[in-house]
């Protein structure tokens, strides 16, 4: 039996079901009878889906839609792509500018298959690619190709190079790119083109379009005439505070453009209300000072010889303060700007501005013991200044309790406790204005110059000393050797070896006070007041500075050190600070390069370094502190060695207070027989002041009982057993000795541990790496990377 069930209805749906049901018949059934579904003993049910008519229409539709799309979009890609008249492609721009100090053209540099014209093309690409990378074109900046290095031999240096864009990223254009290049060279603390002085008319920007290989046309004997799409700034010039806002500032003149771009009183006032916001948020507690600071930095008038005034801005540290309270409240258009690498690091009195209220801060900070104590801690003297030892008016000695009027200074008499009122009595500089105006409130001066006019000072006053009497009082035949044997003494007398150059020289500075050497070819030469119509002064220059001397104390060796350091008794010592943290010690070696150990760096990510010089209190700091960002490190090929030269961002200014170290001579074998009253230098737990601690060599045996030494180590052990130990050695910290001259220290070792104090009998004894086994290598490096 068969049923068949059919379910058909007028309506067409889009589903037809058919079931059949039936039974096997044994009549044999033809195979055009075969039913569509056979119910056996397995039951099988089968659904069919039918597409309708009108939905097969609507794919194709569909299908024909995508296949034009398709096509249309091939259509378009291959008509940009070959029938454009500008088809897309690198946008090249060819540059140049002049670099007129910090590197100088070379023969060498001419040849680009020369190694040198290959590391410095590559130094330079390096440079342009970050300015480039970190600047607002970045999205289309592809890279630089340095073409040539022009110039005239020992002169100025001239570089080209091709600037890369892609365009479909960014439209470049050549006002963006002398934006960007323009910013960075006026920059007073170039991050990229640190110590280059580029001509800021040499830049010139043309675009190209195609790469080119051969460098812009200049002439050697002027300067290349400046693109027409820039025009030179004009001269900055101190003029009076406007903005009502900052009138509590501690100065009344500032300059324009300021840090941030304004150019007018009108454009900073219409960016005050978002800075006054910082202040209002009260982010941070010296915003008020910081802000204004910014938006009407101090000016100081240009030196004899300078093409502008000169603006002061916050210090790098007072910036990375604010940072740390209020950086995420800098409007987005400010960040740039703002960005603390650009400020400058304190170098000395005129050097930037240090945040304000320094005795305030060391009493906030449970450190009230340090204000008048006769050790200076602030930048500005505040700690020592207004302290009732020292009446108003009153310069402080830099050490001890004891301030004495100016009248007092170079009159014959010692007034200070270490003499430093009578000495720099005679000094070089390269202007009379640039003593009196960098003259902290003391004695003493903050930078050596190794050239200038030789300027005398007595009881306060300052000026020149004239030569028209020489004719008179020096016969022909011993003028010249009178010259040099004062020049001499000069240099002498400021720490360096010999002297370049003597000569007389018209003076061109106003309102100059003179005097005569009364004898010149006496034993002591004396000088008396006396007009000099003709204008004819001494102008004398110095090399070679002397390392290793203790220059405020003369040559009284270790006659008199104390063990509590006072300010200039270790020159060359320096502080390693990690993001703000003290952790470790150097020696100051050259302007540019300490040695340290390796191990202060092991197991440290990516970390600010800075360096603190001139300070012998890690709490405080005082008018001849340095502050050096460090930028490199290269460690010691020596096997055995853990000794690091770390490199500084820029070169330390040379006084009495940074100093360097000198090193033992090539050759020397690494003896120590000819050294004596070694010492190392260490921290108080307490007080944080800077200590020496006498030490003597000890056997290795002892050194190999508590550590694994090296042919490289030297063990030592300290000279005196005492019970209160108060003192602990960072690692890094110098191993120095007295050279037979008892005069000059020499460094001859670098600790590679940090050693903290112990019991009374169970000292542990000090194992340092020595430098003689890395003198060549440390020479080789300062020559290589300057």
């Amino acid at each position: 039996m068969t049923v068949t069930m059919d379910h058909k209805n007028k309506r067409k749906t889009s589903w037809d079901s058919k079931m059949s049901v039936s039974t096997v018949s044994t009549k044999h059934l033809a195979r055009s009878e075969t039913p569509s579904s056979i119910l056996s003993s397995d039951s099988d049910i089968r659904f069919t889906r039918k597409l309708g008519g009108h939905y097969r229409c609507g794919c194709c539709i569909l299908a024909f839609f995508l296949l034009f799309l398709l096509v249309a979009a091939a259509a378009v890609y291959l008509g940009y792509t070959f029938l454009s008249a500008d088809p897309p492609g690198e946008q090249v721009f060819r540059a140049m500018f002049r670099v007129v100090r910090g590197d100088a053209f070379s023969a060498e540099l001419a040849d680009p298959a020369t190694e040198q014209f290959r590391i410095r093309a590559r130094d330079y690409r390096e440079r342009l690619n970050l300015v480039f990378r970190r600047s607002d074109l970045r999205p289309a900046f592809l890279g630089t190709e340095v073409l040539a290095l022009d110039g005239i031999d020992g002169h100025d240096l001239v570089v080209h190079f091709n600037l890369h864009f892609d365009p479909r990223q960014l439209d470049v254009g050549i006002s963006d790119l002398m934006k960007v290049l323009s910013k960075e060279i006026a920059l007073q603390e170039s991050r990229y083109l640190a110590n280059l002085t580029i001509d800021l008319s040499s830049l010139d920007i043309k675009e190209s379009s195609a790469v080119l290989t051969t460098p812009l046309p200049i002439t050697t004997s002027a300067v290349t005439t400046m693109s027409s799409t820039t025009v030179p700034p004009p001269p900055r010039f101190c003029g009076p505070i406007q903005l009502e806002y900052c009138s509590k500032l501690p100065y009344n003149v500032t300059s324009y453009p300021n840090k941030l771009g304004h150019r007018s009183i009108k454009e900073v006032q219409e960016d005050v209300i978002a800075f006054r916001e910082l202040v209002d948020a009260e982010c941070y507690r010296l915003a008020y000072e910081f802000v204004c600071q910014l938006l009407q930095p101090s000016c100081t008038i240009r030196l004899p010889g300078e093409a502008e005034d000169k603006m002061i801005l916050p210090c790098r540290s007072f910036c990375r303060e604010f940072h740390a309270g209020c950086g995420n409240r800098i409007p987005a258009r400010f960040k740039d700007a703002l960005d603390c690498m650009h400020f400058p690091e304190f170098t000395g009195p005129g050097s930037c501005n240090s945040k304000p209220g320094c005795v305030k801060e060391l009493q906030a900070h449970g450190l009230s013991s340090q204000v008048c104590d006769g050790v200076v801690d602030c930048r500005d003297l505040s700690d020592e200044t207004s302290c009732s030892y020292c009446p108003d008016n009153h310069i402080h000695c830099g050490a001890g309790k004891v301030c004495i009027t100016m009248e007092r200074r170079c009159d014959g008499n010692n007034d200070c406790p270490d003499g430093s009122d009578e000495k720099g009595c005679l000094t070089v500089a390269p202007s009379l204005l640039s003593i009196v105006k960098t003259l902290p409130a003391t004695p003493h001066h903050s930078q050596y110059y190794s050239e200038g006019y030789v300027i005398f000072s007595e009881k306060g006053q300052v000026g020149k000393i004239c030569t028209e009497n020489l004719n008179t009082t020096v016969p022909e035949p011993n003028r010249e050797a009178t010259l040099n044997t004062i020049a001499t003494s000069l240099c002498n007398v400021l720490s360096y070896k010999n002297v370049n150059f003597v000569r007389i020289q018209e003076d061109k500075e106003d309102e100059v006070q003179y005097v005569h050497m009364e004898d010149p070819s006496a034993a002591e030469i004396t000088f008396v007041r006396a007009p000099c119509p003709k204008k004819e002064v001494l102008y004398v220059g110095c090399s070679d500075l002397e390392c290793g001397t203790q220059s405020l104390r003369g040559n009284a060796g270790i006659q008199g050190l104390c063990k509590m350091a006072a300010h200039a008794d270790w020159p060359w010592h320096a502080a390693l600070f990690k993001d703000g943290v003290h952790v470790c010690d150097a020696t100051l070696v050259s302007a540019e390069w300490l040695l340290t150990s390796a191990s202060c760096f092991q197991g440290q990510p990516k970390a600010q370094w800075v360096a603190h010089l001139g300070s012998i209190r890690l709490s405080g700091s005082s008018p001849w502190l340095q502050e050096r960002a460090v930028v490199g490190m290269v460690k010691s090929p020596v096997e055995g060695s853990t000794v690091v030269m770390v490199k500084l961002e820029q070169p330390v200014t040379m006084s009495d207070f940074v100093h360097p170290i000198c090193l033992p001579e090539e050759g020397s074998g690494g003896s120590l027989t000819h050294l004596s009253h070694c010492n190392t230098l260490g921290w108080a737990r307490n007080r944080e002041q800077l200590q020496r601690i006498e030490i003597k060599l000890s056997s290795m045996q002892r050194c190999e009982n508590i550590s694994i030494p090296t042919v490289n180590s030297i063990c030592t052990e300290p000279a005196y057993l005492i019970d209160d130990c108060n003192e602990e050695e960072l690692a890094g910290s110098s191993m120095l000795c007295l050279l037979p001259d008892n005069k000059t220290w020499s460094l001859v070792g670098i600790s590679n541990w940090r050693i903290a104090c112990s019991k009374p009998g169970t000292e542990r004894p000090r194992l340092y790496d020595k430098i003689s086994s890395n003198i060549e290598w440390i020479h080789k490096t300062m020559r290589a990377i300057s």
